[in-house]
């Protein structure tokens, strides 16, 4: 009984980080529930990439496991976008409801076992160019309704995009242990204000360019079979 249910508990262990990911999300629903926003996106950051990391080192991949973890991105990064877009209203919700669109036809398609994979950006790069702007507009003591706005709009786009980003940090990084330092480097850019900036610039100017990068490759790809 007890050897069943260890059997049970391991191979499920994946699965329970990534509910556990989401969860705590609920407090944002509640009264104030804003001022647990950048620990929230920096938790659920880390339980999405520990989950992976679990399948992959207890060899427990499963297909309900992949569809399990796009269902919990989809409830958590919703959530989050919308609750950032009604803060500030006006233009930047209207936005942001073009990228929750964006985000749920990007889960949605990737539940297609013949769809394209690694072709436009991860709804977490979102999440984390959200927590860089809510970060600086606090370090610096701007609106960040503006810039919010460009970025569901450009993320709206570019979640969608039908080639690869190939620079993208987190992408890049393929290790339990450079995974864990693209963590710690969003827990200091949220701790110390002086490394915000350098963070935030990594990350976001790594996106423009695989974004730019990725277009231009696929255009010059196309090149030769143009009449």
């Amino acid at each position: 009984m007890l050897g069943s249910l260890t059997r049970v508990v391991h191979k499920n262990l994946a699965n329970a980080v990534s509910i556990l990911g989401v969860l705590p999300l609920c407090l944002l629903l509640g009264e104030g529930g804003y001022q647990y926003l950048i620990p929230l996106i920096i938790y659920n950051n880390i339980m999405d990439d520990l989950d992976g990391i679990l399948a992959a080192k207890l060899g427990i991949k499963s297909g309900f496991g992949g569809i399990l973890d796009n269902v919990c991105d989809a409830v958590a990064h919703t959530l989050l976008v919308m609750v950032v877009g009604m803060r500030y209203g006006g233009v930047c919700g209207a936005i942001s409801l073009v990228a929750v669109g964006a985000l749920m036809l990007r889960v949605v398609s990737r539940l297609d076992p013949n769809a394209p994979v690694n072709t436009g950006s991860p709804t977490n790069e979102l999440m984390r160019h959200m927590l860089f702007i809510i970060l600086l507009a606090g370090n610096f003591g701007f609106n960040p309704a503006p810039f919010l706005t460009i970025a569901f709009a450009v993320h709206a786009v570019s979640m969608l995009v039908p080639y690869r980003m190939p620079y993208l940090l987190r992408s890049l990084t393929k290790s339990a242990t450079m995974i864990g330092l693209v963590n710690v480097a969003l827990v200091a850019a949220w701790r110390a204000p002086q490394a915000t900036p350098i963070v935030a610039a990594c990350f976001i100017s790594t996106y423009l360019y695989s974004l730019a990068a990725g277009a231009y490759r696929r255009r010059h790809e196309a090149a030769p079979g143009r009449l």
